[in-house]
């Protein structure tokens, strides 16, 4: 069996944590066992989703990203009692912690990194993020493989210096049969918020977050309330919710309370998100492959994304591409669409979904990561 050490910042339900529990669900168990290590907290519900699965979870329950050395140690003594084939890092944080470790265990266990961000500007990133950026730089070239999600982010991490020769890219993947088309979850939305049958959503699905730009999505919302009255907005995610004041606020600033629901994190994404007609990311940097775009695809509902990181090819000709930071755009974009009629949209979230299923099935990138697996182990099964 090939043991596999996953070290994460956290895991809350962002897109990273995601896809690692996308990964721990469909491994080749015969030939896999993975263990994960959370820096940070134990994961809450996708924590006992990950246990559920009969794989070890470990957190070391930061409250900081500054470890006590015997937190470090302990760290370093729990890896050793492992005794990892492959370590794998996830995100900045993880991905550090990893190269750490590899030094402590004498570079003798293959280090491979998950890089999910696309850095556009450092001065946009928070202080010691942008520091681990260009720290990653120099421990790229101590590290075997690193995995992006997106040519972009491929790209833009080259020019700050990172080790481009061993860079390997694998998308994000989607369960075509968890996420699909849905009369019922559409139904079933409508009469949770009591929204006329045949009034329209538009969903946006991402935490609260400067990167993904509520502030001016709430900002277009209100321009397109003015022309279309009858449209609504569902919002999920993290710290997306009626407690959140500065979201509440703005609402009501825009007049549109009665038109903006705000969910908060959900466990139902998949009827959620079946149940809209436009789906909308509109983030304004550091996006690399959103699981919410893909997700809305597989459930045929045509897109409107800005051309950051790799929406553009994620979406291709199924949807809208537009500018960040324009909200003009994007309501030009949802007007494009809810003229479309809802027969053209049908049609092109048909489409959207046949991208998915054709470029993006789950079942396709698992075995990208098996295969990369094997490859550093020189494995041939």
């Amino acid at each position: 069996m090939i043991r596999i050490v996953h070290i994460i910042t956290g895991l809350s339900t962002g897109g990273a944590e995601m896809m690692l529990y996308k990964l721990l669900s469909n491994y080749d168990k015969n030939l896999f066992s993975p263990v994960v290590i959370s820096l940070t907290n134990n994961g809450g519900m996708l924590g006992n989703h990950i246990r559920e699965l009969g794989v070890a979870l470990y957190s070391f329950g930061l409250n900081n990203y500054y470890p006590k050395p015997i937190v470090f140690y302990n760290f370093i003594k729990y890896l050793y009692k492992l005794k990892p084939d492959i370590i794998q890092g996830w995100m900045y944080h993880g991905n550090m912690a990893a190269s750490l470790a590899g030094l402590f265990l004498l570079n003798k266990i293959p280090i491979l990194w998950n890089i999910r961000h696309t850095p556009y500007n450092l001065k946009e990133e928070k202080l010691f993020i942008s520091i681990l950026i260009r720290l990653g730089a120099l421990f790229s070239y101590q590290t075997k493989c690193i995995i992006y999600n997106s040519l972009v982010s491929v790209h833009r991490h080259k020019l700050l210096g990172y080790n481009n020769k061993i860079s390997k890219i694998i998308p994000n993947g989607f369960d075509c049969f968890q996420f699909k088309p849905s009369l019922t979850a559409r139904l079933s939305l409508r009469g949770e918020l009591k929204i006329k049958r045949n009034d329209l959503i538009i969903g946006f699905i991402a935490r609260y977050h400067p990167m993904k730009n509520h502030t001016n999505f709430i900002r277009a919302a209100g321009k397109l309330v003015s022309e279309y009255p009858d449209v609504h907005f569902v919002l999920v995610g993290i710290d997306v919710d009626k407690s959140n004041s500065v979201l509440v606020d703005l609402i009501k600033e825009e007049g549109i309370m009665s038109q903006v629901h705000l969910l908060g994190e959900r466990s139902d994404i998949p009827e959620i998100t079946a149940a809209f007609d436009i789906a909308t990311n509109f983030s304004s940097w550091g996006e690399s492959f959103s699981n919410a775009v893909g997700e809305a695809m597989a459930c045929g509902i045509p897109c409107v994304v800005t051309n950051i990181g790799g929406s553009a090819w994620i979406v291709g000709d199924t949807g809208m591409i537009i500018p960040p930071k324009n909200t003009d755009e994007l309501v030009k974009a949802w007007i494009k669409l809810i003229k479309m009629g809802h027969a053209a949209r049908k049609q092109l979230g048909q489409k959207a979904r046949e991208r998915i299923v054709n470029n993006f099935s789950l079942l396709k990138i698992i075995n990208g990561y098996e295969k990369t697996y094997r490859e550093i182990l020189n494995i041939n099964t």
